[in-house]
């Protein structure tokens, strides 16, 4: 090779040098270079996505080591029955159709009845029931609607609010 070189003209020896450089620095740029940004720019965006949740979870720190949930906004408009209680959020959240039957059971307690609801919004809409009202599920069962489709349930739980 050294040999083959040096029978070369001085302008194609510039021209050869000048090449092997060019080749050579987009070698190192594409496979050194690229990859290490990537893997770098991946690990920062996870740093960022862990310091925020990190963030959100401090607060309820506190909650597990005392073992209360009082800051949480529970307790939000005490004076108002189950019933009502029930229908209001039902309607935020869409689901009012699915409700079949509602049927107090006590001045604090309430029997619901749902027929094909989904069972994400049924989980989502208890934990707004526990987190604004203080109203627990004392009871249920769960079953799948068969006729309503995947992720569909059939339930009937008996809720207690707590003071």
């Amino acid at each position: 090779m050294r040999a083959w070189f040096d029978t070369l003209a001085p302008r194609e020896r510039l021209i050869v040098v000048l090449g092997a450089t060019i080749v050579a620095i987009a070698l190192l740029w594409g496979l050194i270079w690229v990859p290490l940004t990537k893997s770098h720019d991946t690990l920062v965006a996870s740093v960022s996505t862990w310091e925020r949740s990190l963030a959100q979870l401090r607060p309820l720190k506190s909650l597990v080591q005392t073992g209360t949930t009082a800051p949480l906004a529970r307790r939000a408009d005490s004076g108002q029955t189950p019933v009502v209680i029930i229908d209001r959020t039902l309607r935020a959240r869409g689901m009012a159709g699915a409700l079949k039957r509602s049927q107090p059971t006590t001045s604090t307690g309430i029997r619901v009845e749902f027929e094909g609801v989904a069972f994400d919004e049924l989980i989502l809409w208890l934990g707004d029931l526990s987190m604004q009202y203080a109203m627990e599920v004392q009871a249920g069962s769960l079953s799948a609607a068969a006729r309503s489709g995947p992720g569909r349930v059939n339930a009937t739980l008996t809720l207690e609010r707590s003071f």
